[in-house]
């Protein structure tokens, strides 16, 4: 096998119907992988696999839900007969001060991102540990760096990166190998989503460079396209992100000392135009994950 090939290796994406989980499948496919897709939209999560095409499958679980994900992996097994790479991309996202959030949309931020992460992980891992195969954990700039408003996402992604560095130690031995994908804000329904709170957009737009800029999304899972091939224990959708490790324990004394105070005053004025104003998960993958729960609490509620 070629060193950019991934031919006939079973791919798992979670988050798979949108976004960075769709565009990867694609460039994973077009490397040679046999893709399986996970995600809440089903009708989404068809029209890749339908462009896809070849033996490419999907399947329609909350990665929060520990005994769907476990049904999806046996599925997976028995459709494809093994499973070789996973990545565990699903996430969501909501801004704003702590205190004004809304509690249920905090915690589905937590529960999604990290122990939907733990779950996929639960479920995956003993096909992983069978076939030697690779995990890879999408995490995010909030992992290396805190940041005000953005306390559930940078909570999650840290708490998740830290869980795949946790296992990489665990399952090395037993030949799996365990990476963490960093991306900055990158062109996404999320990101667009989270750029209409104005408070969290003008915060951003007064970031140092490279930081303040939202990244265009091929060029980056192209770059995790390529960890994948590699089993790369590091993965940077931006290039200067590798930069970030070396420094990333000072950030945090820096960011929550006079450059945090002095932002949270100068949001203020914005912060108070949108004081009442409900904030839920951003983004079209936010809304899908809204309308997943309620389905599913109409069905229970039957």
């Amino acid at each position: 096998m070629s060193g950019s090939s991934l031919a006939g290796q079973v791919v798992v994406v979670t988050g798979a119907a949108r976004g960075v989980g769709a565009l990867l499948a694609r460039k994973l496919a077009a490397r040679g992988a046999r893709l399986a897709l996970v995600g809440l939209e089903p009708d989404e999560l068809a029209n890749v696999t339908a462009a896809i095409g070849g033996d490419a499958a999907c399947w329609t679980a909350d990665v929060t839900d520990r005994p769907s994900m476990t049904r999806v992996a046996e599925e997976v097994a028995a459709h494809f007969g093994r499973i070789d790479v996973v990545v565990a991309n699903a996430g969501v996202a909501t801004g704003g001060p702590f205190l004004d959030s809304d509690p249920d949309v905090f915690d589905r931020v937590i529960q999604v991102n990290l122990l939907g992460s733990v779950a996929t992980a639960r479920a995956f891992l003993p096909a992983l540990v069978a076939s030697r195969g690779y995990l890879l954990q999408i995490a995010s700039l909030a992992a290396l760096t805190p940041a005000p408003l953005m306390a559930a996402y940078c909570a999650s992604k840290s708490g998740a990166e830290a869980f795949a560095h946790s296992l990489r130690a665990e399952f090395g031995h037993q030949g799996v190998k365990v990476g963490v994908g960093y991306l900055s804000w990158t062109d996404t329904d999320m990101v667009r989503g989270a750029d209409q709170d104005e408070a969290l957009r003008e915060m951003r737009a007064k970031l140092p460079w490279p930081t303040n800029r939202t990244y265009p999304l091929e060029p980056a899972v192209e770059r995790i396209a390529a960890g994948v091939v590699r089993r790369a224990p590091h993965v940077y959708a931006q290039w200067w992100l590798r930069g970030m490790q070396p420094v990333r324990g000072l950030l945090p004394s820096v960011i929550g000392g006079a450059l945090g105070r002095r932002e949270m005053r100068r949001a203020q004025p914005a912060l108070a135009r949108g004081a009442g104003v409900p904030r839920g998960l951003v983004g079209s993958g936010g809304a899908a994950d809204q309308a997943g729960r309620t389905a599913a609490h109409h069905t229970r509620s039957r």
